[in-house]
């Protein structure tokens, strides 16, 4: 298997490269049970958020062990917006997603309990990685729709060109 060397820090791994569509390799950025990576970016990460912010935002799943590393360190909560409708939402905000990265488009999720947590407070959305820009600017929307400001975009990598500004730590290439 192909990989891709990524260094955050003094931590380097090298992760798999994927073919979304034919002749076109991507390296695959997963946090999901690496510890270490999720604390080092989390650790990267934190210094770019600003000292007015009340709350974290992400979407599920992969950018989850990255913001709970970065709520953890800065002792502020985090809300997650999920990619389906749960049973136990009730009347929740919903979001549509343009993404070019997919390949369809998405929805994301709100419950109502988490539009209250976001009621007038200043938030960092975080993700894993920015291509398109899309998740970001639906991940904006939606939180601008609870009632929140949204004071900074922050993401791991960035692949490509976003449409949205946001502060990335490392670029990612098409390969």
């Amino acid at each position: 298997m192909d990989t891709y060397p990524i260094t955050i820090g003094n931590l380097t791994r090298r992760v798999p490269l994927h073919e979304p569509f034919p002749g076109v390799r991507l390296p695959l950025i997963d946090f999901l049970g690496d510890v270490g990576l999720a604390k080092a970016l989390a650790e990267a990460l934190v210094k770019h958020v600003p000292a007015e912010t009340d709350v974290l935002v992400t979407a599920e799943t992969s950018s989850i062990p990255l913001v709970h590393e970065m709520a953890a360190l800065l002792g502020k909560p985090y809300v997650v917006v999920r990619k389906r409708r749960r049973p136990y939402m009730h009347d929740p905000l919903i979001q549509e997603v343009e993404s070019l990265t997919l390949g369809a488009n998405e929805v994301l999720w709100l419950d109502r309990r988490y539009v209250e947590r976001l009621l007038n407070q200043k938030a960092t959305l975080v993700i894993d990685v920015v291509a398109s820009g899309g998740t970001m600017h639906a991940l904006e929307r939606l939180v601008h729709r609870a009632g929140a400001e949204v004071v900074a975009r922050l993401a791991a990598f960035r692949q490509g060109t976003p449409k949205v500004e946001v502060v990335a730590l490392e670029e990612l290439p098409v390969l």
